[in-house]
This record gives C-alpha cells, structure tokens and sequence, in this order.
C-alpha cells in the first residue's frame, strides 16, 4: 500500500475500477490492472523491463497469476512480439490478458470518478491471504511471510 500511495495514479485505478465492474468476480484481474505499472516505481527509468519488475514484484505477495497478468499487460515489444503470451501456460489467461489492455486503454479517457486507493486495500488483503494459503509463503524480500497485515 505505501508503494501505491507513493506513486498515486489514477490510470490504474481507472483500470482496475473498469475491471471491478467488467469483470466482478476476477479480483487478480482487477488487482493487474490496479498493479500495472509499479515497476516504475520499483526503478525508474527501466522502462524496457518495468512489466517484469512489477511482475517480480507482486508475485510473492499475491501469486502467480497476479504477477503473470501484470508481466503480460504491458504493450508488446517494438520487435512484434506478444509480450510473452506465447510461453506455456500462459496461453490460457491471452483472454484476461487482452481485457485488462483494453481496460487500461479505455481507463485513458477520462471517465467516472475511480474512488480512492484505501478502497482495495480489503481486496489486496484477500488475495495476500489467499496466496498464503496457496503455498506462497515467502514475503516480497523472500523472507518468510508474516501475517496478513503485512500487506502494507
């Protein structure tokens, strides 16, 4: 959450808003779009590989799905290729993949009011939880998770 707060931006939350009501009952989806570009955050000016470093970034946090949904939504590479969705696996979520860019384009007009980031910390909790149980139990520095309040 204060990696959120720090780098505020209301294109993701549109985004994610957009995905909330699209697509109710995918919160990972909703999550990737909420989640999309803080691989800026993590080290600015790596443009080329921010997508990876959100991806790398979230992926002990809330699983594997979340971290593959924000690696893929990034625009494909100048060189015409995919993005990754060719890659075993993931060929599966190119459906998810393609509603969460097209909400992000549709999140650049500007449109209802997207509430505020406080909004989806129950929703990060949720998922966090959800990933622990999973089996993901490292924390984002690969140390062993705490409690779910250690979402922050």
């Amino acid at each position: 959450m204060e990696l959120l707060h720090a780098g505020r931006d209301d294109h993701a939350l549109r985004t994610a808003a957009l995905l909330r009501r699209s697509h109710p009952a995918d919160k990972e989806l909703q999550l990737a779009g909420l989640l999309q570009d803080i691989g800026r955050m993590l080290r600015p000016g790596d443009g080329a590989r921010h997508a990876v470093l959100a991806a790398e970034a979230v992926r002990p946090l809330l699983g594997e799905r979340v971290a593959r949904l924000v690696r893929l939504q990034a625009p494909a590479p100048a060189d015409g290729g995919a993005g990754g969705a060719d890659r075993p696996g993931e060929d599966a979520e190119a459906e998810a993949v393609a509603t969460l860019r097209q909400a992000r384009e549709a999140a650049g007009a500007s449109g209802p009011d997207a509430g505020v980031l406080e909004d989806w910390r129950p929703l990060l909790e949720l998922v966090a939880a959800g990933s622990c149980r999973a089996g993901n139990a490292m924390g984002p520095l690969g140390s062993p998770r705490g409690p779910v309040t250690d979402v922050r």
